[in-house]
């Protein structure tokens, strides 16, 4: 689905058979002028995506970006203008403030941890946890916000889970399976103890995942096996602790609370009096 199928058909959502509040006010057709501001601290992110939704459902609408991605805000400052027929702007309002907000949290929080992970070499990655058929969006906030992404999809690359290895018949038999189709897909692998963590090693695999592991056997695990192999950590991970993980020494953490647990950055749309 296109940017524009997504914008149009959350239009569609908002709109249903028409804004009858707006409609029954009888507005004239003059122009307005409104401003997007922020209300809190955070990053841009969507802000381009905000304006297309102004301007597919009114063409007309004039808008201006004060604020661009990546950009950061502080209470009182204004994102963007918009100027033209009040009623496109009330009906815009909502599905360009949704975007915004949403993805501007993404971004924010993003950034709180990656400037935590400053000096330590230590990447952070997003997951698959994102909302369905905004993936795309949520991924590139969370580069907005300086993080990386991790893989996209099912398709980009191969990561043996719990229930993969349970299937297989363990961690070995899994990687042998994988390995006889010569696939040039890197293999990573997850591993919730030292045994586990072992056993993937000698497999040869790309990257384990410590998943939910405790700094003590983490440490250990990146102290013997951190020249044969790249580590991640997954599970738990907030702002508070993402600095005591990340000095374990391992290349990557991951944090599904990027994009299924912020909180929306505060951003109003006033008209101007």
């Amino acid at each position: 689905m296109t940017l524009e199928e997504i914008i149009r058909k959350s239009l569609e959502e908002d709109l249903g058979s028409g804004d009858i509040t707006t409609r029954y006010l009888d507005l004239e057709p003059i122009n307005s002028i409104a401003f997007i501001v922020a209300k809190a601290e955070g990053i841009i992110a969507g802000a381009e995506l905000a304006r297309q939704v102004f301007k597919i459902l009114d063409s007309d609408l004039k808008v201006t970006l004060y604020r661009k991605d990546g950009d950061k805000v502080l209470p009182k400052d204004e994102v963007m203008r918009i100027e033209g027929r009040a009623a496109s702007i009330l009906q815009a309002e909502r599905t360009a403030l949704n975007f915004l907000q949403r993805l501007s949290g993404i971004a924010s929080i993003t950034a709180r941890m990656v400037a935590k992970l400053e000096g330590t070499g230590t990447r952070l990655l997003d997951t698959r946890k994102t909302t369905p058929l905004l993936r795309n969006l949520e991924k590139y906030a969370v580069r907005v916000g300086g993080g990386f992404n991790h893989r996209h999809g099912l398709y980009d690359m191969i990561m043996l889970k719990e229930n993969h290895i349970r299937a297989a018949g363990g961690i070995t038999a899994a990687v042998e399976r994988i390995s006889l189709h010569n696939t040039s897909y890197k293999i990573e692998v997850e591993c919730t103890c030292l045994d586990e963590v072992a056993e993937a090693v000698a497999a040869k695999v790309d990257r384990i995942m410590l998943d939910n592991m405790n700094l003590k056997d983490i440490r250990a695990a990146v102290k013997k096996y951190k020249n044969k192999v790249e580590f991640e950590i997954s599970g738990g991970i907030s702002e508070e602790n993402i600095l005591a993980y990340a000095k374990t020494g391992v290349q990557f953490i991951s944090s599904g609370a990027l994009t299924h647990s912020y909180k929306s950055l505060d951003l109003s749309l006033l008209f101007k009096e």
